[in-house]
């Protein structure tokens, strides 16, 4: 629907890729609004693309500007308890984010996805799902492209992923569909403990016409009287089957693909492709365009993603995995066939990794240790590899993997002692992996 918007005044609270969304939507939809910005930080995000004519106060709050406002749109990154927007709200004044102005003017099928690890991968996947069915798809939210951005594009389906942040200032985005994937401790900054942030995340569910949540995790499940499907390892319309010696995605009692065939990696991705089949079906999109995109889509990069297979050994780039709960996720009901190469190391930020050591003695494991806190993972294990850098891991790793056997970068580490970002990091270990490879091939 459309709001009035004119002669307000608007006040935009941060600039950035939001902040700049919300300006560049208003001035599309050529209103008479007055529309200014303020962003506390000295030298803000986008500060260079914003328009002249816009007026933008910086490095501090702008009393003045704020309690004159007729509608404030806040970025996801300011919490709505910051005393001033209290005291704005206590005046009366409508306090809302960038999707709830997406909200106000979609004319097309939204599905959201949130959940406290995993959105990102669901959300992409069923862009891709939707692509393989040729449905003219926008797939973006808190991830890519700012929600108003892709308004202007009329897309037939938009695919939202949606942080807790972000549907606290929603209130009337319709949605075909949307799911909740779990929830694990995150944010304890903003939030008073996990029921508030677990209150945050259900509140995906408020104006969905079917909810979709975690067998596995019963805080993800809807109210009563919410129309729900769910999703899990045993249980769930969305679930498990072993038929003829292979396990297989099922929905709704048909099977879809052989685990097996999933490009991606972990078990946890695993309950992301369920989950995506359910938001599929509620798109219409087709069982064999589902199948295919799982079949082919190989991940976010730096997220488990496949970069390489040669001589019948996988090699996976998980750079992303700055921490210690990250890489316990990516060994999480990893199965190989052959042995486990995991390379861990880096700037370990004090961690302690201790952790681990249970997880690594229900693999096959060769650890190879490299980086400034490369000794805090070696006496993990009884036989480590130590190293100084990465490259020295993969060039030991070509030598001793076999057939079956899984490469698997995880570092539980920040790179900054020998990379400028996990990015440069996970880039460096698929080019040198793949280059090697092409090496061997030409001998």
């Amino acid at each position: 629907m459309n709001m009035g918007i004119k002669n307000q005044n608007i006040v935009v609270i941060g600039l950035g890729i939001t902040g700049l969304s919300v300006v560049n939507h208003f001035l599309r939809k050529k209103t008479q609004a007055t529309i200014k910005v303020i962003d506390t930080r000295p030298y803000p995000p986008g500060k260079d693309q914003l328009p002249s004519n816009i007026a933008l106060h910086t490095g501090s709050w702008n009393k003045e500007w704020l309690f004159d406002a007729s509608l404030i749109v806040v970025s996801p990154g300011v919490p709505l308890s910051s005393p001033l927007l209290k005291e704005a709200f206590s005046k009366g004044i409508e306090i809302v984010g960038d999707i709830e102005l997406f909200a106000r003017d979609v004319n097309a099928k939204v599905l959201g996805i949130t959940g406290s690890n995993g959105k990102s991968t669901v959300t992409c996947l069923l862009g891709e799902m939707a692509k393989q069915a040729h449905i003219d798809v926008g797939v973006g939210g808190n991830i890519g492209f700012a929600a108003l951005d892709m308004l202007s594009f009329n897309h037939s389906l938009y695919v939202l992923e949606l942080s807790s942040f972000q549907l606290e200032t929603t209130h009337s985005l319709s949605m075909s569909g949307a799911v909740f994937l779990n929830l694990s401790e995150d944010h304890m900054d903003r939030y008073e403990g996990m029921k508030d942030y677990c209150d945050a995340k259900l509140r995906i569910y408020d104006q969905t016409a079917v909810s979709i949540w975690n067998e596995d995790q019963i805080e993800t499940k809807p109210p009563l009287g919410f129309p729900a499907v769910s999703f899990g390892f045993e249980r769930g319309e969305y679930t498990l089957t072993r038929f003829e010696e292979k396990i297989w995605l099922t929905a709704k009692g048909e099977r879809v693909l052989p685990v097996s065939d999933i490009a991606l990696v972990g078990r946890h991705n695993v309950a992301n492709c369920l989950a995506a089949m359910a938001l599929a079906d509620l798109a219409g999109i087709c069982r064999k365009a589902q199948a295919l995109a799982m079949r082919t889509y190989l991940g976010l990069p730096h997220r488990c993603q496949k970069v390489l297979e040669h001589g019948g050994v996988l090699w996976v780039n998980d750079s992303k995995a700055t921490n210690l709960a990250s890489t316990l996720a990516a060994l999480d009901g990893l199965h190989l066939q052959g042995t486990l190469h995991l390379f861990v190391g880096g700037d370990g930020k004090g961690a302690d990794f201790s952790p681990l050591k249970a997880v690594f003695e229900k693999h096959d494991l060769v650890l190879y240790c490299y980086g400034r806190d490369r000794d805090a993972f070696s006496l993990l294990v009884d036989t480590p590899v130590i190293i100084e850098t990465l490259q020295e891991a993969v060039d030991i790793a070509f030598e001793n993997a076999q057939s079956g056997d899984m490469v698997l970068l995880s570092p539980a580490c920040a790179s900054l002692d020998q990379f400028p970002n996990f990015m440069v990091r996970g880039d460096t270990f698929a080019t040198y992996a793949k280059n090697k490879a092409m090496s061997e091939e030409h001998k």
